[in-house]
């Protein structure tokens, strides 16, 4: 259903530090960057999925209430280790790895980047 995502930035070198960090735990990889954005997708995949950067209208990066970026995970260690990844990175606490209530095996967790984006990771398989 989704073609991309985008988030704003308004440091872009921490922000690649922190992303570079923290999304091959996930299998991502850096797609494409230059001087005002940089982006991440799955090996294989021709278009990147998920991209970092300065906005377009030259005014400061804001963070969404109410936003947040999910990205689906294979296992429950992924999500432990993007977890932690992100944490040593620079980002912040917004919910340890563990199940949810929002059914038996939703397995996640949250943080929020350098620029204060809430990002999560989720595993739905029973392990």
């Amino acid at each position: 259903m989704l073609l991309y995502i985008t988030l704003g930035t308004n440091d872009l070198a921490r922000s690649r530090r922190f992303y570079k960090a923290v999304m091959p735990s996930l299998g991502f990889e850096m797609q494409g960057f230059d001087d005002s954005e940089f982006g991440y997708g799955k090996p294989g995949d021709s278009r990147t999925r998920f991209w970092v950067t300065k906005p377009f209208d030259g005014k400061p990066a804001t963070i969404g209430n109410g936003s947040m970026v999910a990205f689906e995970t294979e296992s429950r260690a992924a999500v432990d280790a993007f977890y932690e990844a992100a944490l040593k990175a620079g980002g912040t606490d917004e919910g340890a790895p563990g199940l949810r209530p929002y059914h038996a095996n939703f397995y996640a967790c949250y943080v929020r980047d350098p620029d204060g984006n809430k990002l999560s990771a989720v595993c739905e398989r029973a392990e």
